[in-house]
């Protein structure tokens, strides 16, 4: 049965909803060794893969822009956690996943994360698919990862950790849970969105600000929670 997302959805409506985490296997990579291959031995197997960077966050203008310092890559019941800096950049057999037309790769803001990567090393990216660019075809306005979880799978993603120290010594508990998640979650809400049927938004909601008498509905296809 197909369903109608929300146009948008309030912070308010967000906090009512159950929490949702990654609950598969989570693994840091920061050396070219016998879990390097082992990881890019599955995400290679892999059709669908969930995609994200993180970056160690700048407070104030006097501090240096510090780059990507994560990259996470997650399928169905795994996630590996690329800690960019210590492999000595991006090794090729990641460029490989990165570049492999056929292998698809889900994220939000995907030319930031892509950008940022090919800082460290030049590799042609093909495969992505940027949630940000697709859901306005469901129906959906917002863009901010947290509210698509929200909208799409009725879940609230925690983002406490987004601003955390990327490039920290040991990662913590909750920063491998934050970036493993904001990776599965992108692959989740594709794999969703591929079941649904499109009910683009009309050039009025896509406005910033869409008149209260513009609602995103259709008789055929009642609104859901």
């Amino acid at each position: 049965m197909y369903r109608m997302y929300k146009i948008s959805i309030s912070p308010e409506e967000i906090d009512k909803l159950e929490p949702g985490c990654f609950s598969g296997k989570i693994k840091v990579i920061d050396s070219i060794g016998l879990e390097y291959f082992s990881a890019v031995r599955y995400l290679k197997r892999q059709k669908l893969l969930g995609f994200d960077t993180e970056s160690r966050p700048t407070f104030s203008s006097d501090q240096p822009h510090y780059g990507v310092s994560l990259l996470q890559l997650s399928g169905p019941e795994k996630a590996f956690l690329f800690r960019v800096k210590l492999l000595g950049g991006i090794p090729r057999h990641l460029r490989s996943i990165l570049s492999d037309g056929k292998i698809i790769k889900v994220g939000a803001a995907v030319n930031d994360d892509v950008r940022g990567l090919e800082k460290h090393h030049d590799f042609p990216p093909r495969g992505f698919v940027d949630l940000q660019k697709i859901v306005w075809e469901y129906g959906i306005k917002d863009k901010a990862v947290k509210k698509m979880a929200a909208i799409i799978l009725g879940i609230k993603i925690s983002k406490t950790q987004q601003l955390s120290n990327w490039e920290a010594e040991t990662l913590s508990d909750a920063q491998k849970s934050y970036a493993a998640t904001d990776a599965w979650v992108c692959r989740e809400m594709y794999l969703k969105l591929m079941g649904s049927k499109k009910n683009p938004l009309t050039p009025e909601q896509m406005l910033p600000n869409p008149p209260k008498n513009v609602e995103n509905h259709d008789k055929d296809n009642p609104k859901e929670g």
